[in-house]
């Protein structure tokens, strides 16, 4: 187990065991409906400038990252938080931004400076979200 804690931004510790942060990193239970938007928000998430996923209606889907449809049939709750709180704590090559890191970063945009580029509550949404991309689905 590793604990990992931003002291500098506040933001609350969380473990991770294995390839995964296995508990919550809010209270709230996340909501699917608002971690979509999230997903296809081309100013919060950014997701879709390299991702695709079932969104029809979204156009210009990146082809940079791995499709999310399906995401909740390859990856636990636990292990889709990590990858979006820090990806390159399985793969220090990842172009995957940390979505909930504030140290250590270069080329970080003023307005970003200090803040993770999404809340605790925001990463449980889209962690809510994905999970419910199963196999077989085409459409959300």
């Amino acid at each position: 187990m590793l604990a990992a804690m931003s002291a500098a931004a506040a933001l609350p510790p969380y473990t991770i065991v294995g390839d995964a942060i296995p508990a919550a990193l809010s209270e709230a239970p996340g909501d699917p409906l608002r971690g979509r938007a999230i997903i296809v928000n081309r100013q919060v998430g950014l997701c879709l400038l390299c991702h695709s996923g079932p969104f029809p209606d979204e156009k210009f889907q990146g082809t940079l990252a791995p499709d999310l449809a399906g995401a909740g049939s390859r990856w636990s709750a636990g292990q889709l938080r990590l990858r979006i709180v820090d990806a390159s704590r399985l793969n220090p090559d990842t172009i995957m931004p940390p979505y909930y890191r504030t140290e250590g970063l270069t080329r970080v945009a003023p307005a970003f400076a200090g803040k993770p580029v999404l809340n605790a509550e925001q990463i449980e949404d889209v962690v809510a979200f994905l999970v419910t991309l199963r196999d077989g689905d085409t459409e959300r």
